[in-house]
């Protein structure tokens, strides 16, 4: 039996360190902290913009050219628009999560040591389709950096647009998007609801373990709650996640995002919708646009003994939206506040 020397070992520690780093570079080295903003595809830009501003009363914090950025709540989350043109499908085009320490080389080999490649050539979409990733230099005239604000963007294992971005991301300029208005631009009106923050996205996936898998082993999510069988994976420590939905016999897309309000109610909100020309849901099929419900979870689906109410309703292209109390978690609890992580 061959003896390790002291000095053999000292010298193989620099060896074994590397090693160690490179192994851990390999998988779950993009930890989410946050989730950033949506980008909605839409058919009129204008009208879009009116509709949540009137509202929700949101300011401006940027502009990407003549595009604003809509604050949500305080802080530097927002929601973006994209005209999508005549024959566009109006939805999430693509959501944004946030990380610490955002380095692009770094981020980029880290993408690659986990399967994910550089898209090449146009088809794909904004990230280039499954397991693909595409670099946007976002340049001065769009609001970007003078050589460009990097914007990276990823196709999950359905080709779903996730961007990554550090967490000091707020749509502006600089180098990380990080320079935005000192104070938003006010909106014309105060709104007839304030938001918070984001909640979450939920995603309609093909192979939810697969998804799952994905996003734990590149993202580091831990499981926050379930909804019977469907996973909540946590991004970041505030409440907020994505929820990985199974597709069935629908095409995969990002359904729906959640924003959070203080002291949630399901009768004031009705009223609010109401008072600003939105109605009831008729039946129990798809909200058409300008629409309104609720649905009740209930414990088999991880909601409350009476079920957990889940309040949602439809904007002028028929995009799904969810509102909760700042509680939420997702989990059971008559505001969905009890999370077990489990």
């Amino acid at each position: 039996m061959s003896h390790i020397t002291r000095r053999t070992l000292l010298q193989s520690i620099p060896a074994m360190a590397v090693a160690s780093r490179l192994k851990a570079q390999t998988r779950g080295q993009l930890p989410v902290v946050a989730l950033s903003h949506a980008t909605l595809t839409v058919a009129d830009v204008k009208r879009s913009v009116d509709f949540y501003q009137g509202l929700f009363g949101m300011g401006i914090t940027a502009r990407q050219g003549t595009s604003p950025s809509l604050q949500i709540g305080s802080g530097i989350e927002f929601l973006f628009f994209a005209g999508g043109g005549a024959n566009a499908k109006p939805g999430i085009g693509h959501l944004c999560m946030t990380m610490n320490h955002f380095v692009l080389p770094d981020v980029l080999k880290t993408l690659e040591a986990s399967g994910v490649s550089k898209a090449e050539g146009g088809p794909g979409g904004i990230a280039g389709g499954p397991m693909k990733y595409r670099v946007r230099m976002r340049p001065e005239n769009l609001g970007g950096a003078k050589n460009g604000t990097a914007e990276l963007y990823i196709g999950d294992p359905d080709g779903l647009a996730i961007q990554l971005q550090d967490a000091t991301y707020c749509g502006g300029g600089g180098d990380l998007g990080e320079i935005c208005y000192a104070k938003p631009e006010p909106a014309p009106s105060k709104g007839l609801l304030q938001v918070e923050d984001l909640s979450h996205f939920t995603l309609s996936v093909k192979d939810v373990a697969a998804s799952q898998k994905f996003y734990q082993d590149l993202f580091k999510m831990p499981i926050q709650a379930h909804q019977g069988p469907t996973p909540l994976l946590a991004a970041g420590t505030n409440g907020q996640f994505l929820t990985l939905a199974p597709a069935g016999n629908r095409a995969p897309e990002i359904n729906h995002l959640c924003m959070r309000m203080k002291n949630f109610s399901q009768e004031r909100v009705f009223k609010a919708l109401s008072d600003y020309g939105l109605k009831p849901r008729q039946g129990q099929g798809p909200a058409g646009p300008l629409q309104y419900y609720v649905s009740m979870r209930m414990p088999n689906r991880g909601g409350a003994p009476n079920g957990t109410a889940e309040l949602y309703f439809t904007d002028p292209d028929g995009v799904l939206i969810q509102l909760q109390d700042m509680s939420y978690c997702g989990g059971s609890g008559t505001m969905g506040e009890v999370c077990d992580g489990k």
